[in-house]
């Protein structure tokens, strides 16, 4: 945390490309060390993964930053699931938490707004999925489980869908 301290007060290439190592490093750790541990066929959700350091680097592309990760061996998801809230929305949810706003990162709307586009457009650009948190939480979970089964029915075409769902309409780049 020292180090994204230090980026926050002196940006740079370098810091923030040390920041992204050190993230990237550790990944690769919970890659080998935990993610290869888990029983075949486990679901398993990862929060921090590469893709929200779309949201937090300024100066580091997001596609370099892709490729360190890759570079190093850190586990590829199955499905890329980005949970994204209008930030007005998300800014007075923060707000209104006990502890308030309190992030060493992103100290105004106008920030968190750039971190929420340029996380939006990573998604988009890679053809993950991008699920809305403003509705009800059933909305985003069914938006969840719908991405979960498209990929069960890319990787087994034995698996039974609801009708009138097409496997062409469900298997697409990004998954």
């Amino acid at each position: 945390m020292a180090l994204v301290n230090q980026l926050v007060r002196n940006p740079s290439r370098e810091l923030e490309l040390r920041v992204c190592e050190r993230f990237a490093d550790s990944r690769a750790w919970i890659s080998r060390q935990v993610l290869a541990k888990q029983p075949p066929g486990s679901i398993i959700l990862i929060d921090r993964w590469y893709p929200s350091d779309a949201a937090f680097r300024r100066i580091i592309p997001f596609a370099e930053i892709l490729q360190l990760n890759i570079d190093r061996n850190v586990r590829v998801p199955d499905l890329h699931v980005g949970i994204v809230t209008a930030p007005e929305i998300s800014w007075a949810r923060a707000a209104a938490r006990r502890r308030g706003l309190s992030s060493t990162v992103i100290h105004k709307l106008e920030e968190h707004s750039a971190c929420t586009q340029a996380f939006e457009r990573a998604m988009a650009d890679h053809g993950w999925v991008l699920c809305r948190n403003e509705g009800t939480i059933e909305d985003a979970t069914m938006q969840v489980v719908s991405a979960i089964y498209r990929v069960l029915a890319c990787a087994s075409p034995a698996v039974i869908l609801p009708a009138p769902t097409s496997i062409d309409s469900l298997c697409y780049p990004g998954f």
